[in-house]
């Protein structure tokens, strides 16, 4: 990770006491057009593993494996993938960071999206803390003229909030939403309000 920070941007990091030395829990954080899960993946030096879309770890076998010895493991979005659920829960029994954006795709706007249910889902099953964080302006990273030209590396921000605890009922759909809804509250509050604005009230 630490080719993120010298080579692509300058990085500041807000809150990075927030992530615990030890135990598992579920890192949540908004998902835009920018290096999202790079940025993230440095703010602990603890390992953090992430669910990634199957069809880019299959796609291109190389870029697969680079993912997989980064932590990563394949997720089939839209199919209900149970297996990954599970081993999801298990990555966090077994005390480690989770990594999961919970909008479930990336936001073409850069404004937080409505919230999926799976980072909740698995932080109430494995009766972890989540840790929500957000990330500001790694849109640019990506873009041709920005890393190409001499110009001064972007500026990102990386803020962590406070650890959010899981009710204790394990299969409460109620209660499942409103930890949902907790969680991005709790990102949309880190946020610049221009940000915030793609947010919605209701939560799946």
């Amino acid at each position: 990770m630490s080719v993120v920070k010298p080579i692509f941007c300058r990085l500041a990091i807000e809150g990075r006491e927030h992530i615990p030395p030890q135990g598992g829990c579920v890192l949540t954080c908004n998902h835009t057009m920018g290096p999202d899960f790079l940025v993230i993946s440095y703010l602990s030096p603890r390992q953090i593993y992430f669910m990634v879309k199957a069809e880019l770890m299959d796609r291109y076998r190389w870029f697969g494996r680079f993912l997989a010895y980064n932590g990563c493991f394949p997720i089939h979005r839209g199919d209900g993938d149970k297996e990954a659920i599970t081993h999801a829960v298990e990555v966090v029994t077994s005390g480690h960071v989770l990594g999961m954006f919970p909008e479930g795709t990336r936001s073409r706007s850069g404004k937080l999206q409505r919230g999926r249910t799976g980072a909740a889902y698995v932080a109430i099953q494995a009766q972890a803390p989540v840790i929500p964080a957000v990330v500001i302006n790694s849109e640019p990273i990506f873009h041709r003229s920005n890393y190409l030209s001499m110009k001064p590396r972007i500026a990102v921000t990386a803020r962590v909030g406070a650890p959010i605890h899981p009710p204790t009922e394990r299969d409460d759909r109620h209660s499942l939403r409103r930890f949902t809804r907790e969680i991005m509250d709790a990102m949309a509050d880190m946020l610049p309000a221009a940000m915030r604005d793609g947010l919605e009230s209701e939560h799946e």
